[in-house]
């Protein structure tokens, strides 16, 4: 495994506004995406706290950022109604990277190639910490939402699938 203090991007967006994060490193084959259940096991932290990101594309085109619950399931209903879309879908892996700059299982709310439209799930609001990637498959950052949301200029919602 790579020295956990090695600095991801995403890192030093944080460092940059002096927002104060905790990283967590988890062990990972390298270029193999984990899902949140499993690095929530590897991190010690409840899987409530830490959230994945998903990025969409809307049917008017433009795209947007999703940040859920690792066990939580998008509701593409409710998220197109949170970004005044008619209908939005999953973007496809490909389309991923060039388009954020991530990889899948590396994909950050935090320092994308552009700022999009980004949508937390608003149980995002009873936490005192959550946790995000880091921008890099093996490396999660742990930041408060009052800090995070300001940054990434996001909105909540009620997002998931009940």
């Amino acid at each position: 495994m790579k020295n956990t203090e090695e600095k991801t991007n995403v890192m030093r967006v944080l460092d940059q506004k002096k927002i104060p994060y905790v990283p967590h490193g988890y062990p990972h084959e390298e270029g193999v995406a984990v899902d949140a259940e499993t690095v929530a096991g590897l991190i010690g932290k409840p899987l409530e706290e830490v959230f994945k990101t998903l990025v969409t594309k809307g049917a008017k085109g433009g795209y947007y950022v999703f940040v859920l619950p690792g066990g939580g399931q998008l509701d593409l209903k409710k998220a197109a109604k949170a970004v005044g879309e008619k209908s939005v879908e999953m973007l496809k892996v490909p389309e991923l990277l060039p388009l954020t700059g991530y990889v899948r299982g590396g994909c950050s709310p935090i320092g994308m190639k552009k700022l999009f439209p980004t949508v937390f799930d608003e149980s995002v609001l009873n936490l005192s910490t959550v946790t995000v990637s880091a921008g890099k498959i093996g490396r999660q950052v742990e930041v408060a939402p009052g800090d995070l949301l300001p940054l990434v200029r996001a909105k909540t919602a009620d997002l998931l699938v009940k």
